[in-house]
């Protein structure tokens, strides 16, 4: 019996194995590690700039006193964070259930697509900050105001994208469809819809935040005619008492409602697209 060259095929794969786990393992670590060591790195940078430069916590306060004030003021900051998410849910149900709607006529009537993509188009083009205003002044409940404004900025990334899903489906698979008389109803469940399903995902998560900035927005034009609402107003009402301290920590509160809403519906995608669709499945590099 010959003794196997160590230069065989086989142990040459059984390494390469080896290397590919090693790499797998550090990619699973390094994405949550590397994060967190930039952001500690950047808070101790940001305490030793107040520090070394004295300067006072009204122009810009330390992390220390940030987080003092989060924890100080947190009662007052989350009854805030409350409404601010109230708004940006319902304006991306609504333009959940508006841009699909609307996505899903345009696809089935190219009359009714050429007649109104235009307006969605200057509606989003439109800065939200010049239309505020407006809906402020016409819409008697501030509420319905808010939920309008951040509708307006969530609502096309859902519409386009969906629409482009729907377009996108295989003429051939179409073709088969007609072949086989399916109804237009039949064809939009079982091939337009299921084809659409990543690009409106994918909107999802962009209008999750748009939703959540419109929201912002609105109110900031809100706060300044009285209305005690969301973060916005806290911010506002912080930098008119040069609370800094105070603007800080309703900025994190906005931020970190962002990433979870934006990761909640990457989760979400990721569990409705694992097992079939080519963006979401684990490939071996």
């Amino acid at each position: 019996m010959s003794i196997a060259d160590p230069t065989d095929p086989p142990l040459q794969l059984d390494a390469d194995e080896t290397a590919r786990l090693r790499r797998k393992r550090l990619e699973k670590f390094g994405k949550w590690l590397l994060p967190a060591l930039v952001l500690v790195i950047m808070l101790v940078l940001w305490d030793r700039i107040v520090v070394w430069n004295e300067i006072p916590h009204y122009i810009l306060p330390g992390p220390g006193l940030v987080f003092e004030t989060l924890i100080k003021d947190w009662s007052m900051l989350f009854e805030a964070l409350l409404v601010t998410v109230q708004i940006t849910l319902m304006a991306l149900a609504v333009a959940v259930v508006g841009g699909v709607g609307l996505a899903v006529l345009f696809t089935q009537s190219r009359l009714v697509e050429m007649s109104f993509y235009p307006y969605a188009v200057i509606l989003q083009v439109t800065p939200i900050v010049a239309i505020a205003p407006l809906i402020f002044i016409y819409v008697d409940s501030r509420i319905a105001g808010l939920l309008l404004c951040a509708w307006l900025v969530a609502f096309f990334p859902v519409l386009s994208n969906t629409t482009l899903g729907l377009n996108s489906a295989d003429h051939n698979l179409r073709d088969l469809f007609r072949i086989y008389g399916a109804s237009r109803w039949q064809t939009l469940r079982f091939l337009q819809l299921p084809s659409a399903l990543p690009y409106f995902l994918g909107g999802l998560r962009i209008a999750g935040g748009l939703s959540l900035i419109g929201a912002v927005v609105a109110e900031y034009v809100a706060g300044t005619g009285g209305l005690k609402s969301g973060l916005a107003f806290r911010i506002l009402e912080a930098g008119y008492r040069l609370n800094i301290p105070r603007m800080f920590a309703a900025l994190i509160l906005i931020a970190v409602t962002g990433v979870i809403i934006f990761a909640g519906l990457s989760f979400l995608s990721h569990m409705l697209l694992r097992k079939w669709h080519e963006s979401a499945l684990k490939r071996d590099r």
